[in-house]
């Protein structure tokens, strides 16, 4: 069905199908709940500090009570990805959201800096992470608040030494840092 078709289709229904119709869509699927409760009740920083909890556990994770080991770290770069995309499709404020993306990165930086990653795809994902951070700032206007956090996260490359740290250069060149 088309857009065109659906609002044609909408505007033959009375006030109270449409009612119906919406109450029946929030209530068998998930997405739409999620919107709707995000719709009228934000609690953007109630969210943005859940996500940065479940972030930081891919890298640092909590020993269990009673628990006889200590979890490995996992280090999924999908984990945030998935975080940030529903933020997006929430429709989630924009500062809020290069928050999320640089926080993700410089978790991943701490992390790196006490602990001697072998994996190549850590490097690569991260300097994934760092240009799609760079472009949603720009493209959402919003490079200057965010300059001093990517200037950081280059510093900090440099200073472990990775690999693609040139990469990283690359990208504030492009930007005319």
């Amino acid at each position: 069905m088309s857009k065109r078709d659906l609002k044609k289709y909408l505007a033959e229904l009375t006030k109270e199908q449409l009612e119906e119709q919406l109450i029946e869509l929030y209530e068998k699927f998930s997405p739409v709940k999620v919107y709707y409760d995000f719709v009228f009740n934000p609690k953007e920083d109630k969210l943005l500090q859940e996500s940065k909890v479940k972030i930081s556990h891919e890298y640092f994770p909590v020993k269990k009570p009673n628990a006889k080991w200590r979890p490995k770290a996992k280090m999924r770069r999908s984990v945030a990805q998935k975080i940030i995309k529903h933020f997006i499709s929430l429709g989630v404020d924009s500062f809020i959201i290069a928050d999320l993306m640089f926080y993700n990165i410089e978790i991943a930086q701490t992390y790196s800096s006490n602990n001697f990653i072998k994996q190549e795809l850590f490097y690569k994902s991260m300097f994934n992470s760092f240009e799609q951070a760079v472009n949603f700032v720009i493209s959402n206007g919003i490079l200057n608040e965010f300059k001093a956090r990517i200037e950081a996260v280059y510093q900090e490359t440099l200073q472990q030494k990775w690999k693609n740290r040139y990469d990283f250069e690359a990208i504030l060149e492009k930007i005319d840092f």
